[in-house]
């Protein structure tokens, strides 16, 4: 007779989010299981830096307890942003004076400081999960690839942006967002690309035209990771072998035609592969009606594109907040599923609206004019509230 594990609370994907609300638990005193597809925690490069902010992703590292921990992943430095245009002339200037709130780590090295504050075992590595269905008064059976399977009262989908465990609780799938990424390295770029380190700078970077541009940032290690993007129809990554890199950048550079061959050779002198990316995103307010023992969090919930950057800090915020509600309503699970969902449709709400608005003014025939004018109202929004706290002077 085969005995089916069971786990009182079992989070499906060991990514940013998962891990925070299993370190919230576990500071609670509530242990759970993550069971994650990937074969170990170094199966595959994390890579990309993340600025985080201080209301959602360093609000959910504080009740984690890891808030100092991370500031000493801080890249310094790294807030520092340029926006040119595509005959590469700079349009926009900000230098990183170390007090701003939106401070950059290397997603990599944030996973690994969340894994570490974890006991041993935690995650079940090479886990992944082929499916899921209701046993009734809110259990759920959990099958592997591997044949076997585990009962939970609590079931967490933790698991991206095709989550296994979004079917229980939603129809609702990613659509293609018309953009598509293209992703390349240009690595120790202080010596081997002086040109375009220089044109990159210290932080972020934005080099932006009608429907297309670059995006590049950075790392720790001294290279620049280069984002090409691009408006284009869904299948034209399939037009493109991208096993024969020389052929690839050929494809994506004639995309960029007539563009500053500074801009250019962010792709035509990558050392990497290229690497295609669809970018996705599920309807903007998606939400759910309460389903007993089973809610999502991170991109299984809400999957928007970058350009609000508010995926890793709202699925970091969403599993602290999930965390928290929970050790609020012992004993309770459906009360603590029921206040975490209030809060987290508004707000996930917000933020993918926002996401898909600043994708359309990125890209805007007059790019990068959109992005100035977002940036200026930023601006202008924040000096109005630093004028109406009290005790600040009126200006002269």
């Amino acid at each position: 007779m085969t005995t089916t594990t069971h786990h009182p609370v079992a989070v499906i994907g060991a990514g940013l989010g998962g891990l925070t609300l299993a370190r919230v638990l576990h500071v609670h005193g509530i242990e759970a299981a993550l069971f994650d597809l990937d074969a170990s925690p170094t199966a595959r490069a994390q890579g990309g830096m993340l600025d985080i902010h201080e209301e959602s992703g360093q609000a959910a590292l504080r009740a984690a307890g890891l808030h100092e921990g991370f500031r000493a992943l801080i890249h310094p430095g790294g807030e520092a942003m340029r926006v040119l245009d595509q005959h590469s002339v700079v349009r926009m200037k900000q230098d990183d004076e170390g007090d701003g709130d939106r401070p950059e780590v290397e997603r990599g090295q944030l996973r690994d400081l969340l894994l570490g504050s974890l006991p041993e075992g935690t995650v079940r590595w090479g886990a992944k999960v082929t499916g899921a269905r209701p046993l009734g008064d809110g259990r759920h059976e959990v099958t592997l690839a591997d044949g076997s399977a585990f009962t939970t009262d609590l079931l967490i989908g933790a698991d991206g942006a095709w989550s296994r465990i979004r079917p229980l609780v939603s129809d609702a799938a990613p659509v293609y967002s018309g953009l598509s990424f293209v992703e390349a390295d240009l690595r120790d770029a202080d010596t081997r690309h002086p040109d375009s380190a220089g044109i990159v700078g210290g932080g972020m970077f934005m080099a932006l035209g009608a429907g297309k541009g670059f995006l590049a940032h950075r790392e720790p290690d001294g290279s620049l990771h280069v984002y090409t993007a691009l408006k284009v129809p869904e299948e034209w990554i399939d037009g493109i072998d991208f096993t024969d890199t020389g052929l690839a950048k050929a494809a994506v550079l004639d995309q960029f035609a007539g563009w500053d061959e500074s801009l250019r050779a962010l792709v035509a002198d990558a050392d990497s592969a290229l690497v295609p990316r669809r970018i996705h995103t599920l309807p903007v307010g998606h939400r759910w009606d309460r389903v007993p023992g089973v809610t999502l969090l991170g991109d299984a919930a809400h999957l928007m594109s970058p350009f609000a950057g508010e995926g890793a800090n709202l699925a970091m915020l969403d599993g602290a907040e999930l965390g928290t509600a929970l050790a609020a309503h012992p004993g309770d699970t459906e009360a603590a599923l029921a206040a975490y969902e209030q809060a987290l449709f508004p707000r996930s709400e917000a933020s993918a609206a926002e996401s898909a608005e600043n994708l359309v003014v990125c890209f805007r025939d007059d790019a990068p004019q959109g992005l100035l004018d977002l940036f200026a109202g930023y601006q202008a929004q924040a000096e109005a509230q630093a004028q109406a706290k009290p005790g600040a002077q009126p200006e002269a």
